[in-house]
């Protein structure tokens, strides 16, 4: 367990995979979901408190580009898009998205933390359709979304 202590001193130390979801950044969820209050929510770990925290949130007229240009090149990320668009029976609909994002330029620590933590944080989001875990921009274009969500 020292070796764990040593190796998460940011995660408080024996338990890598615990990380606190304050209420705020809950609550940012389920505006985008419920309220339709954004269109998208970018999360990051803050090392410090050990909490996720909202790092930016998306306007709902915001496009998928200005989300994604949005995410760090070189560091991890979590982020919910709520992706409307009209389905191959021609409705209407919506569907959220939860996207793990982990460029190949971040640090190996970071992507091992967010790696970590990603179920537990995932499971905070209730109402979540669709999971994607991103290492290049080409693995969350907006054609593979629309691609899952018309498969539904």
């Amino acid at each position: 367990m020292a070796l764990a202590a040593a190796a998460w001193p940011c995660l408080g130390g024996g338990s890598p995979a615990w990380i606190d979801v304050p209420e705020r950044s809950k609550s940012a969820f389920l505006e985008l979901k419920r309220r339709k209050v954004h269109r998208y929510v970018i999360f990051k770990i803050d090392d410090r408190s050990e909490e996720v925290v909202v790092e930016k949130t998306g306007a709902p007229g915001e496009s998928y580009d200005d989300f994604t240009a949005s995410l760090p090149a070189d560091d991890c990320r979590y982020a919910v898009y709520d992706l409307d668009f009209v389905s191959d029976d021609n409705c209407r609909k919506s569907k959220i998205f939860f996207i793990s994002w982990s460029p190949d330029d971040s640090r190996i620590r970071s992507k091992t933390i967010y790696a970590v933590s990603r179920n537990q944080f995932r499971h905070e989001l209730d109402g979540v359709h669709f999971e994607i875990q991103a290492t290049d921009p080409d693995d969350m274009d907006l054609d593979v979304l629309r691609g899952r969500a018309n498969r539904t």
